[in-house]
């Protein structure tokens, strides 16, 4: 038996009835017996060096000692004007800031939805972008964009086929790097 597999995950959006909350619960309840994942709300003060001089927020230090602790990360955003969000966009500044930094080398899984038809493709590349300056390693395929997520959720749960078999993939795919990450971790 394997152990168990530890995962912190942020919703980019502070609505509570958010698509993207939808679809965090829709990734989460397609993963596999003995994955947890706890979700960080992200409702933080905006980023300040002024307030970093001061000190972190405790809420910034309790999510980097999760992130720290975690096996993996979930990033869920939707799109605001070609991007991500900038509750998502803040709380990666934050983050990025602390020591340890959080991001490096941890596995991450990027997915989001939104009204439109492409979903949050240019958000999540944004991201990708981003990532790569803080060293995370975001899974790659499957991309998952849920577009027109108006049609897709029903009663606050996921309705369209695809998108679910989408979600369990990249699942899948964040279980695999986070073993490969672990066993390569064994060796060195």
């Amino acid at each position: 038996m394997s152990e168990p597999i530890k995962l912190v995950a942020f919703v980019g959006s502070l609505r509570q009835g958010s698509f993207n909350r939808m679809a965090l619960h829709a990734f989460i309840e397609r993963l596999p017996a003995g994955v947890s994942v706890e979700s960080i709300e992200i409702d933080w003060p905006l980023y300040n060096f002024d307030i970093q001089a001061k000190g972190f927020p405790e809420k910034v230090e309790a999510a980097q000692k999760k992130m720290l602790a975690a096996d993996g990360i979930v990033l869920v955003t939707p799109e605001y004007n070609y991007g991500v969000s900038g509750v998502l966009k803040n709380a990666i500044d934050w983050l990025s800031r602390t020591t340890p930094q959080p991001f490096a080398a941890k596995p991450i899984a990027i997915f989001g939805a939104a009204a439109g038809l492409l979903g949050t493709a240019r958000a999540q590349y944004n991201l990708r972008q981003i990532l790569i300056f803080l060293d995370g390693r975001p899974v790659n395929r499957p991309e998952v964009m849920i577009g027109q997520a108006q049609n897709k959720f029903a009663d606050g749960k996921l309705t369209d086929e695809m998108a679910g078999k989408l979600l369990t993939d990249l699942g899948a795919s964040l279980l695999l790097a986070i073993r490969h990450a672990k066993a390569v971790a064994h060796v060195t």
